[in-house]
């Protein structure tokens, strides 16, 4: 049951990287193929109907998280508390943005807002990234389970102490950041007509590039950083399906960008960030957070978790949830398929 509420997670988790992942990635690139006010009004139309559900994502994970390992809530929240907050308030103020642009159509109000809509946009990319690769690295975790960083690794204490931004932690950002901004693109093209899709079909293909590096850097680093990576992949090779399914999602992309079906370069970029998100789970099963000071102190599936039969009922519980948010999930999409224009 431990197990089962593990893949559930990462699921739900997968759900929001692809689903908000395109949103953000919009955010990111807005202003840079956005050429006026027209154009930056139908880039946000083309997310506005879908944005604040995609978030629903992230808030059920994190109440998954509460039910169904405790142990694991207590402690990341507590030991990232500066960063969470910052978290916070990136997503207020992003959402604040969305809604405050139109009040007043002209002069620098709009302006101001599409640079808090791009400048938080970026910085949740980089953070999600960040984040994950505290969680592939470790943390120093003492005999309760608990944790304390500092917000950065001073240079002459790197290897002794960790940080939350250092040298790896940055590069699965970076990573985060240039994937979510293809995933965009990729969305931006699918919604829009004219030179603004053509526009960022040219950004795509140019974040293909940065995206097939960053990916192959931050794979070679995960494996040298994190040794259970490989045991897993030596005692299941089963597993390999996960990174196969990125690289085929990543040079489908490539293959489709051009073709007249939008769509399936989009959801190749979907197939991409699962496949990536997936090999992260697999690689680190079965913890759920490493201890870098002592490996026995780590949080797993197993004692982390709550008891079996919290487990069991909550899952009761998840199954016509999420059978529900999935059915409105699919008719809000069907709902506003097809492309934007920029009239309000």
């Amino acid at each position: 049951m431990e197990t089962v509420w593990f893949v559930i997670i990462a699921f739900m988790l997968a759900a929001y990287v692809v689903l908000d992942g395109f949103d953000l990635g919009t955010g990111v690139l807005h202003l840079f193929l956005a050429r006026n006010d027209s154009e930056r009004r139908q880039l946000i139309r083309s997310v506005g109907p879908v944005w604040d559900g995609n978030e629903v994502w992230l808030i059920a994970t994190g109440g998954a998280l509460v039910l169904a390992f405790p142990t694991l809530y207590a402690s990341s929240f507590s030991g990232f508390y500066l960063p969470l907050m910052m978290v916070l308030w990136l997503l207020i103020l992003r959402a604040i943005a969305l809604e405050m642009r139109g009040h007043m159509p002209d002069g620098l109000w709009p302006q101001i807002w599409d640079s808090v809509f791009a400048l938080c946009s970026t910085l949740l990319c980089i953070f999600f990234g960040v984040a994950m690769g505290n969680v592939v690295r470790g943390v120093p975790l003492d005999e309760t389970g608990h944790f304390f960083q500092a917000l950065w690794a001073h240079a002459e204490r790197e290897g002794r102490e960790t940080g939350i931004l250092d040298g790896y932690t940055l590069t699965v950002g970076a990573t985060a950041l240039t994937a979510l901004s293809l995933h965009g693109a990729l969305w931006i093209q699918l919604k829009t007509t004219g030179e603004l899709r053509a526009r960022a079909t040219q950004a795509a293909s140019r974040l293909w590039w940065a995206v097939l590096i960053m990916t192959a850097a931050v794979t070679s680093f995960s494996l040298s950083i994190q040794p259970q990576i490989l045991a897993n992949l030596r005692r299941s090779p089963w597993g390999l399906a996960f990174p196969l399914l990125a690289l085929a999602g990543l040079f489908l992309i490539r293959l489709w960008l051009r073709r007249p079906r939008e769509s399936l370069p989009f959801f190749a970029s979907g197939a991409f960030l699962i496949g990536m998100m997936s090999s992260v789970v697999f690689g680190l099963y079965p913890y759920v957070l490493p201890a870098t000071n002592d490996l026995a102190r780590s949080l797993t599936v197993f004692n982390s978790a709550a008891g079996r039969h919290s487990l069991s009922v909550g899952l009761l519980w998840w199954i016509p949830g999420i059978l529900l948010a999935v059915g409105y999930f699919w008719l809000l999409y069907r709902h506003h398929a097809g492309k934007v224009s920029p009239e309000m």
